[in-house]
């Protein structure tokens, strides 16, 4: 039972995705009370999940990855509602949101499920995630063209020497906007070709793709990606800073990128 108590919190959790995904892409989101109080709910249920582990095993349920990392989205989910409740800081909902319903999905991936039932469903799923990447590296790509023409523009009006080569350069706050927009659609497409991705793996290998290198360095480009949207969200980078984070990301995504060349489902055997 307490693997379908973390499935349905996982559930609940999904729709502060949903919260976070509408305020990176429209800046606004009417579905956050909503959100909010589907992610109590859910944290009660993460509770009992944990609760009803932890009394089957006679132990604190951390005995392997997908127990660990479900306890500790426990404790960050707890964390937030605390600063929720003291100081009512929304902000932190956008990355925080992602971030819980991801190791969640992941620490509800203990137990393996049936495999495809249909060949042409498991190609369609990983030709999904496969779209979904390459879309939101297409963004954060955009994002990091825009910001090295920010960091040329802004030394040259520091410099007070126009190159000829960069006259028609847009204005800064132009670039900045730009920035933001490319950043917020590479987000949404990243995060959900993660989720799709970890989804196919989960049922094509159960928890071996965990163990991974090439998954680690994708989780990690991800969860940079998430600090640089919360970066740029909360604490209100923008400018110079926020266009070296995209290039440092960028260069991440690089890695990932390369890691991945030639990869087939039959390297993960």
């Amino acid at each position: 039972m307490s693997i379908l108590w973390l499935r349905v919190a996982t559930a609940l959790y999904s729709v502060g995705l949903l919260h976070a995904i509408l305020v990176v892409l429209r800046k606004e989101s009417r579905l956050f009370k909503i959100a909010l109080g589907a992610f109590c709910v859910g944290v009660v249920l993460h509770f009992v999940a944990l609760v009803q582990l932890g009394v089957a095993t006679s132990t604190i349920p951390v005995n392997n990855f997908n127990e660990s990392i479900s306890f500790c989205a426990f404790l960050i989910a707890i964390a937030f509602l605390i600063v929720m409740w003291r100081y009512q800081f929304t902000g932190l909902a956008v990355p925080v949101f992602p971030l819980i319903f991801l190791m969640t999905q992941v620490g509800a991936m203990e137990f393996p499920v049936q495999t495809w039932t249909d060949i042409r469903i498991r190609n369609a799923w990983l030709a999904l995630h496969v779209a979904l990447v390459l879309l939101g590296y297409a963004g954060l790509a955009l994002t990091a063209a825009a910001s090295l023409f920010y960091l040329i523009q802004e030394r040259q009006l520091k410099s007070k020497q126009r190159s000829r080569l960069f006259e028609r350069l847009p204005s800064l706050s132009a670039l900045d906007n730009l920035i933001t927009s490319a950043m917020g659609f590479g987000f949404v497409f990243i995060t959900l070709g993660v989720i799709v991705g970890s989804t196919w793996a989960f049922i094509e290998l159960g928890t071996r793709w965990i163990g991974e290198a090439k998954i680690a360095i994708s989780l990690l480009t991800w969860a940079l990606y998430l600090v640089m949207i919360f970066l740029r969200t909360t604490a209100g980078w923008r400018g110079r800073k926020a266009a070296v984070m995209a290039l440092c990301v960028l260069g991440f995504s690089a890695l990932t990128w390369a890691a991945h060349v030639g990869l087939r489902p039959e390297s993960f055997r």
